[in-house]
């Protein structure tokens, strides 16, 4: 299978129809068919299904529409990098962070990274979930991440940067807004806004929630800790974050220390495998950025916007 074959049939896949998939790919409507028919031959099953008026996708179609997207992606990351380093770059890394890590230490991470690795280029990644990331090392599509442990596999190594603490995320307009260090079973009766359930912070906040007797009842996930305290602002319920996540300053939400909170860790992750000298140059970037040490205890506060 080509490239070109991933090309033609994506335009058929997101327009439905192929003579709007020849237009955008300015191409005659005939030959594209025939391209598409060659790629089900070829793959030895079909990824369409045709009617007069439209089209639409089999389940094996559909998978190749969703990995075909990643590899194009990939392939056009991969000759950019190529080309950058052709016109002088020193090398190139890939590194994603983990929700507040992407505005709190990303920025001067890239500072320090253009001062003393100069002509570097670093393709940035940011707001994305443990479990992504650590695919993503596994797989080669990153070279440092900074995450949540834990990870499950042995080919990660972690340094610890960080220990940060979950508080408490309410409406300005809560009762509970009204109080000070709050314990985890004062948040028992209400509706929760969560990552999803693949997520470290997720697991930690569940897990503590079952240790204090109850189980959070769940109304929505999202997956961007911006978009999380959105929600929590228009009332649809509490969430449990990193202490960090008090750098977010959202009009209508409001931020309670809990009492004898759950660690939160942040780490910086690469893999062990993929170790190379510039990998550990970068690396060594953070050790002006970890402490390693828990984030201070926020004051309890009376005032309803943060």
């Amino acid at each position: 299978m080509e490239t070109r074959h991933l090309k033609y049939f994506i335009a058929v896949a997101e327009e439905r129809h192929f003579g709007r998939a020849a237009l955008r790919l300015h191409m005659a409507q005939p030959p594209l068919s025939q391209q598409i028919r060659q790629l089900e031959e070829l793959l030895g099953t079909p990824l369409l299904v045709r009617t007069t008026r439209k089209v639409d996708l089999t389940p094996a179609g559909q998978v190749l529409l969703d990995r075909g997207r990643a590899l194009l992606q990939e392939l056009d990351s991969l000759v950019e990098d190529v080309q950058q380093v052709g016109a002088g770059a020193t090398g190139v890394i890939r590194v994603g962070f983990t929700g507040t890590a992407t505005y709190r230490l990303m920025p001067g991470i890239v500072q320090a990274a253009r001062r003393t690795l100069p002509g570097l280029r670093i393709t940035v990644q940011g707001e994305m979930l443990t479990p992504q990331m650590e695919a993503a090392l596994e797989e080669g599509r990153l070279d440092v991440a900074v995450l949540r442990p834990p990870v499950r596999s042995d080919e990660i190594a972690l340094r610890l940067l960080e220990q940060d603490q979950l508080v408490a995320a309410l409406p300005a307009d809560s009762p509970l807004a009204e109080r000070g260090t709050l314990d985890i079973t004062d948040l028992s009766a209400e509706d929760f806004i969560g990552y999803p359930s693949y997520s470290a912070v997720n697991s930690i906040s569940v897990e503590a929630c079952r240790k204090a007797g109850f189980k959070p009842r769940l109304v929505q996930e999202a997956k961007e800790t911006s978009t999380l305290l959105s929600l929590v602002a228009a009332g649809m319920g509490v969430a449990l974050v990193p202490m960090t996540s008090r750098m977010f300053s959202f009009q209508g939400v409001v931020f309670r220390p809990l009492r004898n909170p759950p660690p939160v860790d942040l780490a910086v992750a690469w893999n062990r495998n993929n170790e190379t000298p510039l990998i550990r140059s970068f690396l060594a970037l953070f050790d002006a950025f970890g402490t390693s040490q828990p984030p201070a205890q926020p004051a309890p506060a009376k005032d309803t916007s943060e």
